[in-house]
């Protein structure tokens, strides 16, 4: 049974599934935040340690405005009626990305992350206004002003996942394959499961499955066992 410390999850298709099922993407953000807190609870009771959440791209800017406002409002509310709940269940909150949002937004994430530092239940990484290949950029930019020996082990040091381990699992709802600039230096060696269904819709049954699939391959990390 391969050891499982942290999943990572694209949660793709809430547009899709509002516009679908609600006639509406907001309806699909709503439905979407919904399934976030159905699988932080099943990732507890796995004893999964850390779970990262693509909650939103350097390029979902160039979604139309009333769009980006209601998933930052989403967020907001969330943050809200919910930090202190998840700071009771021992969930620490850290935000990966550039912290450029509004006054506001700006000190709910600062605060949430600071009434749950100490905590180890589980740390969810909530990726925000973040794209990878920004952060391998700074990463690089900033290993070679500190003129330390340029290798894998202090490269991770510079990236904002430091002192977190690389994801086991990547998880990526919508019907669609491919990386959608997220974590490139952190999964290299991940399992990749694509699922067809979309965000909204995807349930604990579904993630059960993949978190019991990925337990039985047989991985070997470029060697021969």
């Amino acid at each position: 049974m391969n050891p499982l410390k942290h999943v990572a999850i694209i949660m793709d298709g809430n547009g899709r599934w509002g516009l679908q099922y609600k006639n509406s993407r907001k309806a699909g953000h709503k439905a979407g935040l919904k399934t976030v807190e159905k699988i932080i609870k099943e990732t507890i009771k796995n004893k999964i340690k850390y779970l990262t959440l693509y909650a939103f791209s350097t390029e979902n800017w160039k979604r139309p405005k009333k769009e980006v406002d209601y998933l930052f409002k989403l967020l907001e509310n969330f943050l809200i009626t919910r930090i202190e709940d998840l700071n009771k269940q021992k969930i620490k909150l850290k935000i990966i990305g550039i912290k450029n949002f509004s006054k506001k937004l700006n000190k709910l994430l600062n605060y949430s992350e600071k009434i749950t530092a100490k905590n180890s239940t589980l740390q969810i990484n909530l990726a925000l206004n973040y794209g990878s290949k920004h952060e391998l950029i700074n990463a690089f930019k900033n290993i070679l002003k500190s003129k330390v020996p340029i290798n894998e082990k202090n490269f991770s040091k510079y990236l904002q996942t430091r002192n977190i381990p690389d994801p086991d699992i990547l998880i990526r709802t919508g019907n669609t394959k491919r990386l959608s600039n997220f974590l490139l230096w952190q999964l290299a060696y991940a399992e990749i499961f694509f699922e067809k269904k979309l965000w909204p819709a995807f349930n604990e049954k579904d993630y059960n499955r993949v978190i019991k699939k990925f337990k039985k391959i047989k991985r070997n990390f470029g060697s021969i066992k």
